[in-house]
């Protein structure tokens, strides 16, 4: 993690990291003012609150109370060298806990992370640099050696030159890559977590069965979300890029609307539209670009070849982030090994959709075939000795589809997870789907599986299938689990030999989707000196509902980002205006400001707590229409999760504003008794916010210019990196 270190008064110091800030001071003795604790303090503590995040983390998953537990640490320093110490952790547990969990919370606190690091001895590395941002991949510090040639299935390079090539990619780009976090809790199973480190909303997850795999997977991934520019989908790249030559990439094209809002007739096929838009409600102007919001430009359409003809298709930067999230991207060595990544991806969750939402009973994968990859036994191993039962199953539907399943049972909670892997080599598909299991997870967040159902409903429901594509947490039905199989097992082999297999897996692969009578469109990007694609295959590999397009679309966004952003600035007819449109544009109450507009606001701030409710609240105070804002208070008092002050702001709101809509009461004879439960400064700011001195209490002024948005700033300073790139490219069809 890059922490970042600014120089304020006298001793004063800031660190800044992700979306928070902490100062630190020295103790009035050591020539500071006191109003901070010092360095040295922050490391103890981050101690104890390690070891009481684990004793908190065990209880919470065994439903044991934590009120009457209490912890402290000690600090014992040597009289003859202070730099050695005893840390002492000591902690008063209740008689009613059992003798096997009060043992369980003691190696609970074992594991604390400050703890390990800290008696594993870190290094410390301390030089000099021109510039702190210059050394981009000063991070990534697993260095494969220069001699090594390790080659992978699926690979036309050795891993060591892969990790090489994309690291240089990114380096050359000015990307500073961190490596936030490792996972190996089984063998053979590994999992790491990167991450910009300037801007750490640009992340991605990477997994392999072995350090070297995974690292370059995670690589990977950054770099085809970087050139498919999924990082910053649904987000406003601010005025600058949207009056830009281009916005998305040189070779996109802008296209207006017809008359009456017309799709215009360049921009899709025939094979598309009977798709995207089967009851003609589908217009052009659902179609405007999220994250230029441009509509003056028009409709943004980017070009993608058909495969059967390889005609140049154009499709709305709207319609495809809309529809398809992550789904089919990928970066390869070559063009043919990201068409079969990207492929394999498309078969593994189309083919998983057909398996939950139809509730369907696989086959068990024989223990004879298992037996050949003993690797793979390994870490299923691993996790049945920790207690999770593991199912292994074949996902090829009868050998139709290179699709393979392992599914995780947790008998301590009732929870399931099923995970899915794909590629031509039944080997890698299910080393796939035991990876894609563990990803980023410790044996802890497998306690927080959901529960398998004989619900229908409940399985088929749109949002389900997204909660899978996300993080497999989606729910599966018991039918899954019949031991009577819809399908036979088939030892499948999709899987291409000699110099070209790639090449064969991928025509396979494409073959698949022809047989099926599915039309596949292609986007190639190399901009970066990295070879990525995009494939969308209508009708089939969609993430979310194509009806999104017309009820839930991310450029309703345009309807309320210039007014939200300028709030502060807007006259009283401009708010009715916008209090109208939010409360009659279907938006969920309880749904976040920050996603419907596409800005990043620091959640720490009330601006990135603000919820649709919460903003209709402050205009109708900031319009004095009191009884509707009371209405609102409570409703946020009910279902508030916001953080305590604001709860607290609203409680006081609500007993003012009863006071102020009961003509039988007087504020003056409650204002005392207000100001000594609620404190002077909290009243104050509910005084003003019900006269009209104060509005919109705790959201910052900012605008369309963004000024004051040092999260989103990050983001935008990271896209500009690949923009400023792709002004250099020469432009192609």
């Amino acid at each position: 993690m890059e922490i970042k270190v600014n120089f304020l008064d006298k001793l004063r110091l800031e660190a800044k990291f992700d979306d928070f800030t902490v100062i630190a001071d020295q103790p009035i003795r050591y020539k500071g003012d006191g109003s901070a604790p010092g360095p040295f303090d922050y490391f103890l503590a981050s101690s104890a609150l390690c070891a009481a995040y684990f004793v908190k983390l065990y209880c919470s998953t065994r439903n044991i109370p934590t009120e009457n537990i209490r912890l402290s640490q000690n600090n014992i320093v040597d009289p003859e060298n202070r730099y050695q110490q005893i840390f002492k952790i000591q902690v008063e547990l209740p008689a009613d806990i059992s003798a096997k969990d009060r043992e369980g919370i003691l190696r609970s606190i074992d594991r604390c992370t400050v703890k390990k690091v800290v008696q594993a001895g870190p290094e410390f590395v301390i030089e000099e640099v021109e510039n702190l941002d210059a050394d981009a991949q000063a991070l990534l510090t697993l260095k494969p050696a220069a001699d090594a040639s390790t080659y992978i299935v699926g690979k036309d390079l050795p891993l060591e030159q892969t990790i090489a090539n994309m690291s240089e990619v990114l380096a050359g780009l000015g990307i500073k890559i961190e490596i936030a976090s490792w996972r190996n809790i089984v063998p053979n199973v590994w999992s790491l977590h990167i991450r910009d480190a300037h801007s750490p909303m640009c992340f991605t997850n990477g997994k392999g069965a072995t350090k070297e795999s995974a690292l370059a997977s995670a690589l990977g991934e950054y770099i085809e979300r970087i050139n498919c520019n999924h990082f910053y989908a649904g987000s406003f790249w601010g005025e600058d890029i949207a009056n830009a030559a281009f916005v998305h990439y040189p070779n996109e094209r802008w296209f207006k609307p017809g008359p009456k809002g017309a799709i215009p007739a360049d921009i899709l096929d025939d094979y598309c539209l009977d798709i995207y838009n089967p009851d003609e409600e589908l217009s052009g102007t659902h179609l405007y670009d999220t994250n230029s919001g441009n509509m003056a430009r028009g409709i943004c359409a980017l070009p993608f070849v058909r495969q059967s003809d390889d005609e140049v298709v154009y499709f709305p930067s709207n319609l495809v982030e809309n529809l398809y999230g992550s789904n089919g991207m990928s970066a390869g060595n070559t063009l043919v090994e990201a068409q079969v990544q990207c492929l394999s991806e498309i078969f593994e969750r189309a083919v998983k959709r057909e398996i939950i939402e139809g509730e369907m009973a696989l086959p068990d994968v024989p223990q004879e075939v298992l037996a050949k990859y003993p690797g793979i036994l390994a870490g299923i191993k691993g996790l049945e000795e920790q207690g999770f039962p593991v199912l292994v199953k074949d996902a090829s539907l009868g050998g139709v589809y290179p699709v393979m399943c392992v599914t995780l049972m947790n008998p301590r909670t009732g929870g399931v997870f099923a995970s899915f892997g794909a590629h031509p080599s039944f080997e890698v598909a299910l080393e796939r789907s035991l990876t894609e299991l563990l990803q980023g997870r410790s044996f802890e967040g497998l306690n927080d599986l959901p529960r398998p159902t004989f619900a229908s409903e409940a399985v088929t429901e749109p949002n389900n299938f997204v909660e899978h594509f996300i993080d497999s947490s989606g729910v599966v039905s018991w039918r899954f689990f019949s031991a009577k199989a819809d399908f036979d097992f088939v030892e499948w082999d999709f899987s291409g030999h000699g110099e070209n297999s790639n090449a064969d897996e991928a025509a396979a692969l494409f073959g698949i989707l022809k047989d099926m009578g599915k039309e596949a469109y292609m986007a190639v990007y190399e901009h970066f000196g990295a070879t990525a694609c995009r494939i969308l295959v209508p009708g089939y590999s969609e993430i979310y509902p194509i009806e999104d397009l017309v009820w839930d679309n991310t450029n309703k966004a345009l309807l309320f980002r210039e007014d939200i952003l300028n709030l502060h600035r807007l006259d009283d007819d401009a708010l009715e205006a916008l209090l109208d449109r939010l409360e009659n544009n279907e938006l969920d109450d309880y749904s976040d400001i920050a996603t419907l507009i596409g800005v990043e606001f620091d959640e720490n701030t009330d601006w990135g707590q603000l919820t649709v409710l919460e903003l209709k609240l402050l205009i109708n105070l900031a319009l004095e229409q009191f009884e509707p804002a009371q209405e609102l208070v409570q409703a946020f008092l009910q279902y508030n999760d916001n953080t305590v002050e604001r709860g607290l702001f609203y409680q006081a709101l609500n007993v003012v504003l009863e006071v102020l809509l009961d003509a039988d009461l007087e504020l003056d004879d409650y204002a005392v008794n207000f100001r000594r439960m609620f404190g002077d400064q909290r009243m104050d700011a509910v005084m003003g916010s019900v006269d009209g001195s104060v509005r919109f209490h705790g959201l910052t002024e900012t605008s369309m210019k963004l000024e004051g948005l040092d999260r989103h700033a990050r983001l935008i300073d990271s896209y500009k990196k690949l923009h400023a790139a792709r002004a250099h490219t020469p432009p192609t069809e």
